[in-house]
């Protein structure tokens, strides 16, 4: 009889805590448990693994044995049977690994590079782990690249560090507290090195390791397992009823058709189950063919991994199942077991009101998300929410005709929102053709927080572009000087050589004197024979002057002329475009506001009172 099988027979106990990886890009989250399993596997005198996608089992006396350095520190005899790892680390796939109302994770390591501190996913992490309600605790990354800091091998922690000189201990301290202490206190969570911790119920853990060359993965295990065990036990308990999970993935294999890989978390399933999930058409209700396990410190998706099939499975596991009329089951779906058939309709109506939050369309405006599974879509769904971002429709697959016709419509409304998110989808060849023909955007990633970032730089260049437009279509302040000598016709139009002294200014703009008298407008500016859009304070340009103008009675060589900036414009200009003019053009603005202000235009005194304000804060700085 496996070891698996075997928990059947004994009394009810604590089932393994289910471990997540989380973290920003390039933070080490891959290489740390590669270590933890390397770790496990030397402990376990085992041959190798090949990484891929599954969940790893880390037995307790394994645990103990690589953190025995450390049992005065951590005095813990462990009863849960272990640590279940989530093989492949990351938000896409925690996103899989859901319930209503939270995860079926027990625990999360947020592996932070302190070499970098918290980065965009980070707090995309912890957005995430706040969501779902899971604890977690802080792997501080890289310890082998503070300055000064001696590498010893696989060691704990709490031992090395007694031998670094005060040199490299004063930095480390200087990082964790500087860096991740002070960002994660601004989040409003209290944290400590786990060694100053003493209640670790309002203290989150930071263990410094590296996953380089190994040090501090011991205190990792054994902070891990001990809070688990100390402040989950409720939660550790398996039920012996029906068995209830969530589906990693949905795959095709050679002599077994359609399988799912799912993790457990509660109750135990047996091959001849009848067991419920939700599939693309609706639910699906089947039964167990077999059931299918790789060892523990196994991957159960590794290349080459032999699995055993077995007649039962207790929680916590990562499983295999073969079953009939699997084709449409959707990834991220909960996966339970019924009694008899009549449960499993009654279970069918509860999974199906759960998709129904997720797969929807609305009749307002908003973005399309569309995903390869329900919990990336779910999790991409939380993330447009939090951004405020409305989303008009929510769905599994490839991104079709229909999706680029409704995003289109969207576009013609609010072009920032006539955009496709596409998570791990292709677009299909008739959507394409569509593509070609509107105006509109489609971002395809395979990480979430790419997708994310892609988007919002993308609508926040469509608004700078809304701005800039606005921004063009007013009257700016500017003004110019004639410059003596230089007048090269007198009137129809008045082509003068000009100094930029305040401002900016661009053909079409209408023109005063210093004393508010109309001159007529700009109608070309020219440097040498290269015409100009605009010119800047400082541009020595040739200026030419359409309307009633005369050089010699209406201004002189050495005048002072000004851009006429309608009252309208100016408190546009000083208050929704106030970031995007110039000190130098604010205090022209000034200037032309007197100008008219004194020529009977009384409605600038509010132009004046609002520039005054906007100086005086800017003094007061």
């Amino acid at each position: 009889m496996s070891q698996i099988q075997s928990q059947g027979s004994q009394t009810k106990k604590l089932r393994q805590p289910i471990v997540v990886v989380l973290g920003h890009v390039d933070h080490g989250k891959t290489s740390l448990l590669d270590k933890i399993r390397s770790t496990a596997i030397a402990a376990r005198e085992a041959g190798g693994i090949t990484q891929h996608i599954g969940a790893s089992i880390v037995p307790s006396d394994v645990i103990e044995k690589i953190s025995e350095p450390l049992k005065k520190i951590v005095p813990i005899k462990l009863t849960i049977p272990g640590l279940l790892f989530i093989d492949t680390p990351g938000h896409e796939l925690f996103s899989n690994l859901r319930k209503r109302g939270g995860s079926i994770a027990d625990f999360a390591i947020l592996v932070i590079d302190i070499t970098k501190g918290l980065q965009d996913q980070t707090y995309e992490a912890i957005d995430l782990l706040k969501s779902r309600k899971v604890p977690f605790l802080v792997a501080a990354n890289k310890i082998d690249r503070i300055p000064g800091w001696e590498s010893f091998s696989d060691q704990p922690f709490a031992i090395s560090f007694q031998k670094q000189s005060n040199k490299a201990k004063e930095e480390l301290e200087k990082i964790i507290y500087g860096t991740i202490v002070i960002k994660l206190s601004e989040l409003g969570f209290q944290s400590d090195l786990y060694t100053k911790i003493r209640d670790f119920t309002k203290t989150i853990a930071i263990v410094p390791l590296s996953a380089k060359t190994g040090e501090g993965v011991p205190d990792l295990l054994a902070v891990l397992a001990g809070l688990a065990q100390q402040y989950l036990k409720n939660k550790l308990v398996f039920a012996e009823g029906p068995a209830k999970g969530s589906i990693l993935e949905v795959k095709e294999v050679e002599g077994l058709g359609t399988v799912l890989d799912a993790i457990i978390y509660d109750g135990v399933i047996r091959v001849g189950d009848i067991i419920v999930l939700n599939g693309k058409n609706g639910p699906i209700i089947t039964t167990v063919r077999s059931l299918l396990m790789p060892s523990p410190l196994s991957d159960m998706r590794a290349r080459g991994t032999r699995f055993v099939g077995v007649q039962e499975v207790y929680a916590a596991a990562g499983v295999r199942i073969a079953a009939a009329n699997l084709e449409n089951a959707l990834a991220g779906s909960s996966i339970q077991v019924a009694n008899n058939y009549e449960e499993a309709e009654k279970i069918s109506k509860m999974l199906q009101s759960e998709v129904k939050e997720l797969i929807f369309k609305a009749e307002n405006n908003g973005i399309i998300i569309k995903a390869d599974t329900l919990g990336t879509l779910e999790a991409l769904i939380e993330a447009f929410k939090r951004m405020n971002i409305p989303i008009r429709i929510a769905d599994i697959g490839n991104v079709n005709k229909s999706d680029i016709l409704e995003a289109s419509l969207t576009a013609k409304k609010d072009r920032s929102l006539g955009a496709i998110i596409a998570f791990n989808v292709k677009i299909l060849p008739e959507a394409e053709a569509e593509l070609s023909n509107n105006n509109i955007k489609v971002f395809q990633n395979n990480i979430i927080y790419h997708l994310i970032e892609e988007y919002n730089e993308w609508r926040e260049k469509l608004k700078e572009e809304e701005i800039q437009k606005e921004l063009n279509s007013l009257i700016r302040p500017g003004k110019f000087k004639i410059l003596p000598g230089y007048v090269f016709r007198r009137s129809d139009p008045a082509i003068v050589g000009v100094e930029v002294s305040g401002g900016i200014i661009k053909p079409g703009y209408p023109l005063i004197n210093e004393k508010g008298k109309d001159l007529g407008r700009i109608m070309a500016i020219k440097d040498k024979d290269k015409s100009l859009e605009y010119a800047k304070v400082g541009s020595t340009i040739a200026v030419s002057i359409e309307g009633k103008i005369l050089i010699g009675r209406h201004a002189n060589e050495g005048d002072v002329i000004y851009t006429d900036v309608p009252q309208e414009h100016a408190i546009k200009l000083i208050t929704q475009f106030k970031n995007y003019i110039s000190n130098d053009e604010l205090l022209t603005l000034k200037e032309i506001a007197e100008i008219k202000k004194n020529a009977g235009f009384k409605e600038y005194n509010i132009v004046l009172s609002k520039i005054k304000e906007i100086l005086d804060k800017k003094s007061n700085k």
